[in-house]
């Protein structure tokens, strides 16, 4: 009887074709909208992971300025003069467990080089920055400890700064000049490419630290100090020595607020993985309001076949059908709208996908458990949606439904 009662069902539904594809439509929509908005959203988080994962592991930033604290705002982190050299050298001597310190300044200056110029980031930095942000030197050598200590007019160049200023001829020995000072060009790092948030790793020059501060920016603290802890296991321990060790070296009382910032990547990424991972559900929800709307576009559709077949469930009836054949009629016909419109929907919104990040260069991860939830979800809808037709169908009279004009 089950089997009978599935193709009589697929039989109604071949009968209106077109009335059956229409209400599939809603469900198809809403699945491919789940799928593919979710999958945008994961692609965002995934962006940003790799985007902060990109800037070094197990990595420590400190910023000059307070953070928030007890709900008041202070001056905002990056924007006060409270870090030195001295500070990092300090970290790096005092403090167990650190792998590399690398303090940096850092400005936009325009540059020139014979009749070429190009505007580009210049990063005053030290030596170890190359085991930090993992950068290689592809021709020529990096400035020294000596060059930091000295001064140095000397600049390492990234590939993109290269190609605009010297047009494929050999940067190696040649003068550029960074605002109005001269520097020696003695370097070119091999190229980073875009990083996962779009920006050109390649367009920067590094010169040493102490010749940003006195030869360029004229500033004697520092923007930010990069640390690198020796492992993530002791990671959160380093950064209670380095808390400990600022606020004794800037002579902070016990109860006053610290004049900078310490973040570790790793509490970064969480912070912005619950923040994207809330845009992935949001997005999700909209798009499954449009599920909903489906499932009533099915129990809508249901009524208005159990109105018109009133007359064949008063003859299935007469005939022997019981309510438990017809509720299970109607009940599956409404699952196969909705499950084929699921399998459909899930098809659009992998394409969707796709397209989006061929198209927008928006990058997508499809997700299993988001096509997984949102088959689940609109066979659930069939589900529910198809008992109220069903169970009207099921409870007619037979009486009444043979009389039925």
């Amino acid at each position: 009887m089950f089997w009978e009662s599935v193709l009589i069902a697929f039989e109604g539904l071949r009968a209106n074709k077109l009335r059956s594809a229409l209400t599939m439509l809603g469900i198809i929509i809403g699945v491919g909208a789940v799928v593919s908005l979710v999958s945008l959203g994961m692609g965002v988080q995934q962006k940003v992971q790799k985007s902060i994962a990109s800037l070094g592991s197990n990595l420590i930033v400190v910023m000059p300025g307070a953070s928030k604290a007890a709900g008041v705002a202070h001056s905002a982190a990056g924007s006060n003069i409270t870090l030195t050299n001295q500070d990092a050298k300090a970290i790096a001597k005092e403090i167990s467990g650190v792998a590399h310190v690398v303090p940096s300044v850092s400005g936009t200056f325009q540059v020139i080089a014979g009749g070429q110029n190009w505007n580009t980031s210049v990063q005053g930095t030290t030596t170890e920055i190359l085991y930090i942000r993992d950068y290689k030197v592809g021709s020529g050598t990096f400035f020294t400890n000596s060059d930091d200590e000295s001064r140095a007019r000397v600049a390492v160049i990234g590939q993109t700064v290269a190609t605009n200023l010297f047009s494929g001829s050999d940067p190696i020995g040649q003068t550029i000049r960074i605002g109005k000072a001269p520097f020696r060009v003695i370097g070119v790092l091999e190229s980073k490419g875009q990083s996962s948030m779009g920006q050109d790793q390649d367009d920067i020059i590094l010169v040493p630290i102490t010749t940003a501060q006195d030869r360029l920016i004229g500033q004697t603290y520092v923007n930010n100090i990069n640390i690198q802890a020796e492992s993530e296991q002791v990671l959160d321990k380093v950064q209670e020595d380095i808390t400990s060790l600022l606020r004794t070296r800037h002579h902070l009382a016990a109860k006053a607020d610290d004049d900078f910032t310490v973040r570790n990547l790793t509490a970064i990424m969480e912070t912005m993985k619950e923040s994207t991972s809330a845009l992935t559900l949001f997005l999700g929800g909209v798009a499954a309001i449009s599920l909903l709307v489906g499932g009533i576009g099915i129990m809508n559709i249901m009524l208005v076949s159990v109105t018109e077949r009133t007359r064949e469930i008063g003859i299935r009836k007469a005939l022997g059908a019981t309510f438990r054949n017809i509720l299970l009629q109607f009940l599956i016909e409404a699952i196969v709208v909705s499950v084929t419109g699921g399998l459909i929907g899930i098809l659009l919104g992998v394409g969707g996908s796709y397209a989006i990040s061929k198209v927008a260069s928006m990058e997508t991860v499809v997700s299993s458990a988001a096509i997984i939830g949102a088959f689940g979800v609109s066979v659930f809808i069939g589900l529910f949606f198809g008992i109220y037709p069903a169970r009207k169908a099921a409870l007619l009279d037979p009486i009444d439904a043979l009389r039925y004009e």
